[in-house]
């Protein structure tokens, strides 16, 4: 059924826990962009090349089923921290909290039953001109998965006109905690089933990255990207420089960094991230307010996972752009600081958005 010119929305399973709807939001200029109620999930994203060929560029799964088995985190929205916190243990104003450790001896993007996992409440946001929106909620309440307070949390989603789908991210709570919010789209821009992305060529306006130990967790230091194969500071294809053998590339089995964007988490919007596929032309840019981005490259797809197009998912189909304050920042002092209380709003926005080039 037609919920509003631009916006459509059809019962798309169900779980244990209720109905899944799936809403599909159009500029009518090309891109089209399905978003499940469960997980606040992307399931897909359709943008015309350079001979106005339409392609789905996000990776995901053709039916929910696929969602409710273990994957990585497919175009969920990530919380209530994004990325991963050391021991899965933290302290804040002198009490400890202790997460579940779902990644080795860390905890990961928000325990083992994140936002990602939830059923939100979706409403359709009234816009003008050719954007069309939802407004997803969800109420974490406190001690869920070991966090404290309860934290009131609303995305929108908006397909604008000129291309782009931006995402605005609040957050509320009623006792002190911490809040760390992502998506996590899994990008292909020659078509979610096309293969490897080791030809697309990466910019990041980013001279410095966050070192990490073994188990992916940050040293501590920002150090520089120039003369290593962590710089991205001009175009170049993010399989020029996988395999040389950088222990940072080891440890991450390819590019699994958070990058400290120049300028960025100043509560401005900057250009974070242009990404270019040669063939179909195609262009994504990420635009935030967020201090970092962590840069991905599929590294842990192993062939298991079939997707929307009946492709099995291979090691480096993808690539991940995920805006966010620093991973373990509860563990750092000197990090942007992530800690929301009483009385305070957490804003953020990120819109990623898609040209032909």
């Amino acid at each position: 059924m037609t919920a509003r010119p631009g916006v459509t929305v059809e019962r798309w399973g169900r779980t244990e826990h209720g109905d899944v709807e799936r809403y599909t939001l159009s500029n009518g200029r090309g891109l089209r962009v399905r978003i499940l109620s469960y997980g606040g999930t992307v399931q897909s994203i359709e943008v015309p090349d350079r001979d106005g060929n339409l392609a789905n560029v996000a990776l995901g799964f053709a039916d929910l089923a696929g969602y409710l088995r273990p994957h990585p985190y497919f175009g969920g929205i990530i919380g209530r921290f994004a990325n991963r916190i050391a021991r899965g243990a933290f302290t804040l104003d002198g009490g400890h909290y202790q997460l579940p450790c779902n990644d080795g001896p860390n905890s990961l993007h928000g325990g083992t039953v994140g936002f990602d996992r939830r059923i939100w409440s979706v409403s359709v946001e009234p816009s003008g001109g050719s954007d069309s929106g939802l407004e997803l909620a969800h109420t974490s309440p406190h001690g869920d998965q070991g966090y404290p307070g309860a934290v009131a949390v609303t995305v929108r989603y908006t397909v604008t006109g000129d291309g782009g789908l931006r995402i605005d991210y609040q957050a509320s709570t009623d006792a002190p905690t911490i809040v760390n919010l992502t998506n996590h789209t899994y990008f292909n821009l020659a078509g979610e089933s096309a293969g490897s992305t080791e030809d697309h060529e990466l910019w990041l306006n980013a001279d410095r990255y966050l070192p990490v130990d073994e188990s992916l967790i940050p040293t501590g230091a920002l150090a520089p990207v120039a003369g290593t194969p962590m710089d991205f500071t001009r175009p170049t294809a993010i399989g020029a420089r996988l395999r040389d053998g950088h222990e940072q590339l080891r440890f991450g089995r390819g590019y699994d960094h958070n990058y400290v964007l120049n300028g960025g988490g100043r509560r401005s919007v900057i250009e974070a991230a242009r990404v270019r596929e040669p063939r179909s032309g195609r262009e994504l840019t990420v635009l935030t307010d967020q201090p970092g981005v962590q840069f991905y490259s599929g590294n842990l797809l192993d062939g298991t996972l079939v997707g929307t197009g009946g492709r099995a998912y291979q090691r480096g189909d993808a690539l991940v752009l995920e805006t966010q304050h620093f991973p373990d920042s509860p563990n750092h002092a000197d990090f942007p600081s992530t800690v929301l209380r009483p009385g305070e709003i957490h804003r953020t926005t990120t819109e990623y958005r898609f040209a032909i080039r």
